[in-house]
């Protein structure tokens, strides 16, 4: 009879033991915090999506908003239309238009790096640009995160003419302007032009690019060493905005200032003829034939301005 209940108070004993290390092991996982959400599940993924801009372009803060950046560039006959694209594309008519971007990151503060071409332009003089509706393109979209150099050319740049070589430099002649985005959804583009009417666009982006791209109206002479349409197109920029900037190139002749339609009002400055003129000019030569092609019905161009698109800061 000792010997059972001995036996029967052990057992009692350990059952007492088991329950009182189970309910404060209970009391332990009720006092800890909840385990945290899977780490993928609480950080959104982003896709970095690049805004460029090809052509005779100027940016500057808009006066009226500062949360915005405006492009700027001069209509001309040494440039075809303003065209965009990202997986779908339009073509622009002179006017003002406005991109929307989906929810990014802060808009990008600092210096800008040395390789963007600067200058001061007095508000007087920029709101005399954003009012020419003879001829001109703005576009209005959200700062980015970071200005980046999608193309780089090396030139010099400056008051005088020529520009003095101490200027010399990889000037970024293309620009991108980057946002980091949840969603490659919403971009979109809506518009006034100056003459007619633009249904909005709803940008379709495969690849996380859109370009803002204004293509010369015609090849250069291969044979050109001088960069003339580069150096048109950049005339035609700062008169268009009222600046006193010229631009130069490396290993430039005498020849080529002499006919630089900076320096001079000489035939250069002449226009000479469509792209379809081009094409019915390169005669029997078949690969001058299909390359003047390509470039007129794709978009494709033998030359590139190279001179350096301009980051303003406005002066009273």
């Amino acid at each position: 009879m000792k010997t059972r209940s001995y036996f029967t108070s052990m057992t009692v004993a350990l059952a007492s033991a088991v329950l009182a290390v189970s309910f404060l092991s209970a009391c332990q996982r009720s006092q800890q915090p909840p385990a945290p959400a899977a780490t993928q599940s609480a950080v959104a993924s982003t896709e970095k999506v690049f805004v460029v801009f090809e052509g005779p372009w100027a940016f500057v803060d808009d006066p009226k908003d500062s949360n915005s950046v405006l492009a700027l560039a001069p209509k001309t006959k040494l440039h075809r239309d303003l065209y965009v694209a990202a997986s779908n594309d339009s073509t622009l008519a002179a006017g003002t238009y406005d991109l929307s971007v989906p929810a990014h990151g802060p808009a990008f503060s600092g210096a800008l790096d040395p390789s963007f071409a600067q200058a001061k332009i007095d508000a007087k003089s920029l709101q005399h640009a954003l009012d020419d509706k003879s001829g001109r393109y703005v576009i209005r979209l959200p700062k980015p995160e970071a200005y980046v150099a999608a193309k780089r050319f090396r030139s010099r740049v400056g008051p005088s003419y020529p520009p003095d070589a101490s200027t010399e430099q990889n000037y970024a002649s293309f620009v991108s302007f980057r946002y980091n985005v949840s969603s490659l959804n919403g971009f979109s583009l809506a518009g006034t032009p100056d003459t007619g009417n633009f249904n909005p666009l709803l940008f379709q982006l495969e690849t996380p690019t859109i370009r803002f791209a204004i293509e010369p109206a015609q090849s250069d002479d291969p044979k050109d060493m001088c960069h003339t349409h580069s150096r048109e197109g950049f005339r035609d920029t700062t008169k268009f905005l009222g600046l006193k900037l010229y631009v130069d190139f490396p290993d430039y002749t005498d020849a080529c200032h002499k006919t630089d339609p900076q320096n001079s009002r000489s035939k250069a400055e002449a226009d000479q003829g469509t792209p379809l003129d081009r094409l019915a000019m390169v005669g029997a030569d078949p690969v001058a034939h299909y390359l003047t092609a390509a470039m007129y019905f794709f978009h494709a161009s033998g030359t590139d301005c190279e001179a350096p698109p301009l980051f303003l800061t406005v002066t009273p």
